[in-house]
């Protein structure tokens, strides 16, 4: 399954290298893209929330955009992160990303506004609507404040450019629940790719095809060991790889608010990709000692 999955099985959320004045390093990002994609990456998402998407503006998005299409575009899929919660700008964005080339655009649910379900089914199909490609659902209600129902996900996945979603709920069996309405309303082909490191195994056995991942900027060949073993029936070396990887993962997802704690690694790592833009900060000295004795457990340093 993951090998036939339509942008890859290992896709990084990548970060948004920034220089020391905390200005766009679109260098930077051409190099950290290149990186992934020689460790593992099938797929890179640009701009997406864990590249700091609301600090950016439109036109260093698509600087962005097209460093990143321009760098690896030829070797991996990039998917543009064009969702924000403003409609008309999250189409303007989707439609200016077709255009440059991207192969695929993640729509994060509206954040703060918390619109109904109703609300939900029509931001994303007037987004749907205007796109000329393929478009991930990003379904993240621990930071959006709202949840796609599975209701109206199947309803969303009948739409012909609307392919696939990063599910981020946290919940395995509503995983496993959707990939059933999925196959139950014969739309098999609505690809779901887990969004949270942690729940990487499980979402694999509830129906995921793959993982838009966070840690992979620093375990990326750990992560294809997990994924390649699980698709080649391999189940107790995807299990042993998946648990040593586990502490790693609590400290990258969870010592601050992402993604502080994978820029400092990758910066300990000797992949610099500069400090976060306000309103994050960088990491205290209490958690750099966490993140760098991570890494030192994982055999990294």
């Amino acid at each position: 399954m993951g090998a036939d999955a339509r942008f890859g099985e290992l896709i990084t959320a990548m970060v948004t290298p920034f220089a020391k004045d905390g200005s766009l390093d679109a260098e930077g990002a051409r190099g950290l893209a290149r990186y992934l994609v020689d460790h593992g990456s099938d797929g890179i998402v640009v701009c997406g929330t864990t590249g700091e998407s609301p600090t950016l503006s439109h036109d260093e998005k698509m600087e962005l955009f097209a460093a990143v299409l321009g760098e690896v575009g030829d070797r991996a899929s990039v998917i543009a992160g064009t969702g924000s919660y403003n409609t008309a700008e999250t189409i303007d964005l989707t439609v200016a990303a077709g255009e440059l080339g991207v192969h695929a655009c993640l729509i994060v649910t509206p954040y703060y506004s918390k619109p109904p379900q109703n609300g939900l089914l029509a931001h994303f199909t007037a987004v749907a609507d205007a796109s000329s490609v393929p478009l991930l659902i990003y379904d993240i209600p621990g930071r959006t404040g709202r949840r796609v129902e599975r209701p109206t996900m199947v309803e969303l996945a009948r739409h012909e450019q609307i392919v696939g979603v990063k599910d981020a709920v946290g919940d395995a069996g509503e995983t496993a629940n959707l990939r059933a309405d999925l196959v139950g309303a014969g739309l098999e082909d609505f690809e779901i790719y887990s969004g949270d490191d942690p729940m990487l195994l499980p979402h694999l056995a509830a129906g995921a095809v793959g993982i838009i991942s966070v840690c992979s900027h620093i375990v990326g060949p750990q992560i294809k060991q997990v994924l390649t073993a699980w698709h080649d029936g391999k189940n107790e070396e995807a299990q042993r790889v998946y648990a040593e990887l586990l502490p790693l993962f609590a400290v990258i997802m969870g010592v601050t608010a992402s993604p502080i704690p994978v820029k400092h690694a990758l910066e300990l790592i000797g992949q610099p990709a500069g400090e976060p833009r306000l309103p994050l900060v960088p990491v205290t000295d209490e958690e750099s000692r966490i993140i760098r004795a991570s890494l030192e457990g994982a055999g990294l340093l």
